[in-house]
């Protein structure tokens, strides 16, 4: 009898409002350690997870998709959702959180999307090609990954970008496993999850940095007319990793978010 078996994930806080932590296609948990402090801090219970495949849990046996990332995400909330639950997704992670969201039905109450425009079925052909060939065409050709990964990644920050948090970004970044990262820019690609966007019925912000290549502002912007209940904040002096570049503009955002949602009964 197979059992099934969970990412690995943290727990930090005590709280009645839970708070999960879904990271990007570059890294793992360990780069949002200053956000789940500041989240801890704040009086809310924290659940980050390194998605499958990623930190040290395995690759599934049936290959990496954004469905089966959501489905684990929901099975995640299933089993550590206190009375409110939001999820938060970077990058990858924001591509993953509606589905997910959708997937765990009620037990989900807010949705933060970092960073990504949260699906690629309104990009080109090329436009997808060119994404998956700067990012695993070098690797596919022999390179080591943390010497292909480390131009991409600087070239996803703001040109002034720096500081610990920073720093702590381009380390975890870099330091992950080529396969996991090939198989999930692969993952990021194929999917569409435009109808999903629009099933989402829970309040949902919207975060972009205001230089991010990725995650435009204006592609981010543009989901307020797919999401329902969704409002838009664009961060100045960040790109791609607001989080870590312009931690404080970010973290005001999230907490008045958090903030902001609608009590629920018991």
């Amino acid at each position: 009898m197979n059992t099934y078996r969970f990412p690995d994930y943290e727990v930090a806080g005590d709280a009645d409002t839970t708070v999960f932590l879904l990271h990007g296609a570059y890294g793992s948990r360990a780069y949002f350690r200053p956000l789940i402090e500041t989240l801890v801090l704040a009086g809310y219970r924290v659940v980050a997870w390194d998605a499958p495949g990623y930190g040290m849990s395995p690759l599934p046996e049936g290959g990496l998709s954004i469905e089966g990332l959501a489905e684990a995400a929901a099975r995640l909330i299933e089993r550590e959702g206190t009375r409110v639950n939001v999820v938060v997704g970077h990058s990858m992670g924001g591509i993953v959180a509606p589905l997910a969201s959708l997937l765990a039905k009620e037990r989900v109450h807010g949705i933060v999307v970092s960073a990504t425009v949260a699906t690629f079925s309104r990009k080109t052909a090329q436009d997808k090609a060119t994404f998956a060939e700067e990012r695993i065409g070098p690797i596919r050709r022999g390179l080591p990954f943390k010497e292909a990964a480390l131009p991409v990644i600087r070239g996803m920050l703001a040109p002034t970008s720096c500081g610990p948090q920073v720093d702590l970004v381009v380390d975890v970044a870099s330091g992950m496993r080529a396969e996991t990262f090939c198989a999930a820019i692969e993952a990021i690609v194929g999917y569409d999850g435009e109808e999903n966007l629009k099933a989402v019925s829970v309040p949902t912000l919207l975060i972009a940095g205001a230089q991010d290549k990725v995650g435009r502002p204006d592609g981010m912007r543009s989901l307020t007319g797919l999401i329902p209940h969704a409002r838009f904040v664009c961060i100045d002096g960040a790109a791609h990793y607001a989080f870590a570049e312009q931690a404080d503009a970010f973290n005001a955002a999230l907490l008045a978010f958090l903030a902001a949602l609608p009590a629920q009964s018991d």
